[in-house]
């Protein structure tokens, strides 16, 4: 039977993907709500990251991806943020916050400056990812958690309609990774934008998320967390709940 909702959405109907002969997606259908925290859930090799790349456009895929208001409507150009799991790069270039964003948001070379106006963007930008204070910082002094807080800066220009997060705090510790959550959980109610996070701290996913799915393929089991942790897809796929968090 449809999903049925009076929800502005991102909306995935059949989406299947199929590379090298081998289908790494099968008909996936699911919504991601506007204001609301989707987080997807799975195994290693279950799917996610290529879900994330047929969302960004990145790899061909059948069925059909729509951004629709709550009448079901088709709603043109979806904007789209991204933030990726690492970012690497050279910790050592004199390289400060500004800069960096500045290069990614304007096509002036960076050793030209960073102009006014740009510098008035990125101070807005990092503060709505409660990252203010780093704007002057040297990227290459930033933790792990903070560089995040910078990408996220980033994939917040211009607003998105809809913000993939591909597992942004892998390897951070509980402080960083509680402050980002808390970012976008303010976001999420603030901003009202549909926001899909892939993670593997199933505890943090069970008291943070709105909407879980979790994916093997295909999805499995989909709704509220504890409907999905209590399932017995769920349980078939992690044994537990610390057994899927040692994953």
């Amino acid at each position: 039977m449809a999903l049925v909702c009076n929800l502005c959405r991102i909306e995935l109907a059949g989406v299947s993907v199929t590379r090298g002969g081998q289908e790494v997606l099968r008909d996936v259908s699911m919504h991601i709500h506007c204001g609301q925290l989707t987080v997807l859930i799975g195994q290693n090799g279950a799917g996610k990251t290529t879900l994330i790349r047929a969302l960004l456009g990145e790899i061909p895929h059948g069925g059909t991806i729509r951004h629709v208001d709550g009448h079901g409507h088709n709603v043109p150009h979806l904007r789209t943020g991204y933030v990726p799991q690492h970012l690497q790069f050279d910790r050592d270039l004199p390289l400060t916050v500004a800069d960096f964003m500045a290069g990614a948001l304007s096509r002036r070379p960076v050793w030209t400056g960073v102009g006014k106006k740009t510098r008035e963007v990125i101070r807005e930008a990092l503060a709505q990812a409660e990252a203010g204070e780093l704007i002057d910082r040297p990227l290459g002094r930033c933790s792990g958690g903070e560089v995040q807080r910078v990408l996220l800066a980033l994939a917040l220009q211009p607003s998105p309609d809809l913000l993939l997060l591909d597992e942004p705090v892998s390897g951070v510790d509980q402080n960083g990774l509680r402050m980002f959550l808390d970012t976008v959980d303010r976001l999420r109610r603030t901003r009202h934008m549909a926001i899909l996070l892939v993670s593997h701290d199933l505890r943090l996913v069970r008291a943070y998320a709105d909407h879980v799915v979790l994916l093997d393929r295909t999805v499995l089991s989909q709704g509220a967390p504890d409907y999905v942790f209590d399932s017995e897809e769920f349980r078939q796929t992690f044994g537990s709940l610390d057994a899927g968090e040692a994953e």
